[in-house]
């Protein structure tokens, strides 16, 4: 039974969430919802809402251009303040292999898109004196073969929330990371497909004994969301089944 608090009511709970249509954004959406919150979803492709509070965006923020006049418009409709940036992609390559269109493809999405929209929210996180803003970064910030754009820029979220830890504290805002392992969703299939016995493979090497599911993660995100939370910031949560502690083979 989820309770709410008169500090809760009087607060705006509008979050954007990107990449809110499958996988681990999915599971974060549905997690929002339950817990009252309005919901702005940021994809590459819109979705019929199916649900009161969920508005979705069909926005590319690869574009840098483009994310930011969403931001803007997301901001001056909602007034949101909480922002779960998920969205994500990883064009694997061997360093020989590595495409300087990926690399700057992988900068507006895993870091200029999250500035882009947390500017847009500071306005309404100032005047509430609150805000939670967690980014999905990922194991891999530890190294991982063919990741060279994907772990670099993954690494980037890292000194972000540590920088606006120190600089939106006194705001009332938190700044948090979460850094999933193997994950079962459509994107970690891209790389293993579900009928390869690699799949298998790698939950053997995974301390836990399993992949992770997207629950795992949208549980870890409600909490850095969570209002009450507030003392916790600038932090990095692995999320891997233990794999933070070791090596990983994909």
């Amino acid at each position: 039974m989820t309770t709410t608090t008169s500090k809760d009511n009087a607060m705006n709970r509008a979050a954007i969430v990107t990449g809110g249509n499958a996988g681990i954004g999915r599971a974060i959406v549905e997690h929002l919802l339950e817990a009252g919150y309005e919901v702005i979803s940021l994809d590459l492709r819109a979705s019929a809402p199916g649900h009161a509070r969920l508005r979705t965006v069909e926005v590319d923020l690869c574009d840098a251009a483009a994310t930011r006049e969403a931001a803007a418009e997301i901001a001056a409709r909602h007034g949101p303040t909480t922002l779960i940036h998920n969205a994500g992609t990883i064009r694997p390559a061997l360093l020989p292999d590595v495409a300087y269109d990926d690399l700057l493809a992988l900068t507006n999405l895993h870091l200029a898109a999250p500035i882009a929209l947390s500017q847009a929210m500071l306005p309404a996180m100032r005047a509430q004196h609150f805000g939670r803003l967690v980014l999905i970064s990922s194991r891999a910030t530890l190294g991982l073969a063919t990741r060279t754009a994907y772990s670099a820029t993954k690494a980037g979220m890292l000194g972000l929330v540590r920088t606006w830890a120190l600089e939106l504290g006194p705001l009332g805002v938190t700044a948090n990371a979460i850094a999933p392992g193997p994950i079962q969703t459509d994107m970690f299939h891209e790389i293993v497909p579900a009928d390869s016995p690699k799949v298998a493979q790698i939950a053997a090497g995974i301390p836990v004994g399993r992949l992770g599911q997207p629950d795992d993660i949208a549980r870890a995100a409600m909490f850095f969301a969570a209002p009450e939370n507030g003392f916790v910031t600038g932090q990095t949560l692995y999320v891997c089944g233990g794999t933070s502690t070791g090596s990983l083979a994909l």
